[in-house]
């Protein structure tokens, strides 16, 4: 496992046109020069689009945000009283939940100020974690500006409980890809605690993300927080009823921790203990002999207070079938049979099916999509991200791929009524890339 800090790499800026630009920008905005440029990726440890950041720490205690974006407007604070509004996930709150996180961790009650002009190529919304690189950004600078360390695994750690600052109540995920991630290497990202195992994909096959075009922001909309919630319900049912403490337990995972059986085994469980028509909020009291008002005070979160309806069955039997297939996949990779492409395919098929109809994460773009994908040469085809909107990951054979991406373009998005924005179509063959670090100017 990579526990080592994030890397600091020096480059000659003018050999890099994307950084020269940013530092050509950022002289025009600021009328200086950065001292240091951060990387972070998106999301599936498959992306190699990112977000740049060019910084230049100053000696007033003045936070000021640009982005080369310009529907992303200008931002301008006091660093030593930073505030988060749940209310309005604009696009600098996000940098602000990284910052505060370090802040805190480090229980620091003033930063030093900073210039900062940030570059993304990541689709806004798409499901590729754009906010979740921007707030491992923000702390991986913040980080450097205090000129102190912390090791990826700390920082991914950090940032995902910082997210929480704008009310995203996410399990971590992608801040851990983009900290962990290795170039050529896929990622097993595991958790309790967190590691990252290595995962050789197959030479013939080529991983191609497809955006939907449907726009959905977590922080934004109900549906993140409720399943997140649903998930913890499911898990407290399931720990009563193999008489472990419940009130203690958080994540699905933590009652196959406790229980020490296999995925498949957790599965039989759920059988036995949910059924699978919805619990209403007082049948879950009644599950666990708690009242209403300690249900919303001890275990739901404040926008989930109202939530009339809760699929603990349907969400459970996702979460453990979707770890069983990650392990598979996993397997697959290793054991290398010569069907190997169409195996990992099929995976991903009963994946999406699972997002879409026992999780309902999916819509009906996002099937569309899937089925485009699978219909013009994909083995296998799924949602990446949140869900709800966002892309598709599609693993496609490599003399399939020229074919594939004209077929798909002109099916999805080459639409008779030019109902999608040509901004933000988008669709690209990738590989992996790396994580999170740190550019000094040679």
């Amino acid at each position: 496992m990579a526990t080592e800090s994030p890397a600091t790499r020096r480059v000659q800026v003018a050999e890099h046109p994307r950084l020269l630009k940013l530092k050509e920008m950022f002289n025009s905005k600021f009328g200086s020069i950065p001292k240091f440029y951060v990387r972070a990726p998106g999301r599936v440890n498959l992306i190699e689009q990112d977000l740049l950041i060019a910084v230049e720490p100053v000696e007033t205690y003045t936070l000021q945000l640009a982005n080369t974006n310009p529907l992303y407007p200008d931002f301008s604070t006091s660093a030593t009283n930073i505030q988060i509004d749940k209310t309005k996930p604009l696009w600098h709150n996000y940098f602000l939940c990284g910052l505060k996180g370090i802040q805190e961790h480090f229980g620091l009650s003033n930063l030093t100020g900073m210039n900062c002009l940030v570059d993304g190529n990541i689709p806004p919304r798409s499901g590729l974690s754009s906010s979740s690189a921007l707030v491992c950004c923000a702390g991986l600078v913040t980080l450097t500006v205090l000129g102190m360390n912390l090791t990826k695994v700390e920082l991914a750690e950090i940032c995902a409980k910082s997210e929480r600052y704008i009310g995203t109540e996410g399990g971590g995920m992608d801040q851990s890809i983009s900290f962990l991630a290795e170039e050529g290497t896929a990622k097993l990202i595991e958790f309790s605690p967190l590691r990252a195992t290595n995962v050789n994909l197959p030479s013939g096959a080529v991983f191609v993300i497809a955006n939907s075009c449907v726009e959905m922001n977590k922080a934004a909309t109900s549906h993140f927080n409720i399943r997140v919630m649903e998930c913890r319900l499911a898990a407290k049912l399931l720990a009563k009823y193999k008489s472990l403490q419940w009130d203690k337990v958080l994540q699905l995972e933590e009652v196959q921790a406790k229980l020490g059986i296999s995925l498949e085994e957790m599965l039989l469980v759920t059988e036995d203990a949910l059924h699978p028509e919805p619990y209403s909020p007082e049948e879950i009291c009644r599950c666990l002999g708690i009242t209403l008002e300690e249900l919303r005070t001890q275990i739901l979160s404040p926008n989930t207070h109202d939530v009339l309806i809760f699929k603990l069955y349907q969400r459970a039997k996702h979460v453990y079938s979707e770890a069983a297939r990650v392990l598979q996949f996993k397997k697959i990779c290793e054991e290398a049979p010569e069907n190997t492409v169409q195996l990992l395919g099929e995976l991903m098929n009963q994946s999406h099916m699972s997002c879409r109809d026992m999780y309902e994460c999916s819509c009906p773009e996002l099937d569309q999509l899937v089925n485009i994908c699978r219909k013009f040469g994909a083995e296998g085809s799924r949602l990446t991200g949140a869900g709800w909107g966002g892309c598709t990951v599609s693993i496609v054979p490599a003399d399939k791929l020229t074919s594939f991406l004209a077929n798909v373009h002109k099916a999805y998005y080459q639409r008779s009524d030019g109902s999608l924005a040509p901004e933000k179509q988008s669709l690209f063959a990738t590989k992996p890339g790396g994580g999170a670090l740190v550019f000094l100017e040679a």
